[in-house]
């Protein structure tokens, strides 16, 4: 029961992540003061955990977005 419990939570995590990652006025600084991922953190995981083609849509628009960049 530990196992279900440890990969629920574990799979909520990365569906957070995944959903702040998506968002374009989330910064990656805040993803990574609440989770404490760097920006290459998240891209791995997004790339581990998407379709090729929503990973590539997703680096698309992050590589074109300016306040993913932005400070806090």
């Amino acid at each position: 029961m530990d196992k279900v419990n440890q990969n629920n939570k574990d799979s909520e995590f990365i569906s957070h992540v995944i959903e702040l990652a998506w968002q374009d006025r989330i910064p990656f600084k805040s993803i990574k003061y609440q989770y404490d991922l760097s920006e290459s953190q998240v891209i791995q995981l997004m790339r581990k955990n998407l379709k090729r083609s929503s990973f590539l849509m997703w680096r698309k628009r992050v590589h074109s977005s300016v306040s993913k960049k932005s400070k806090l």
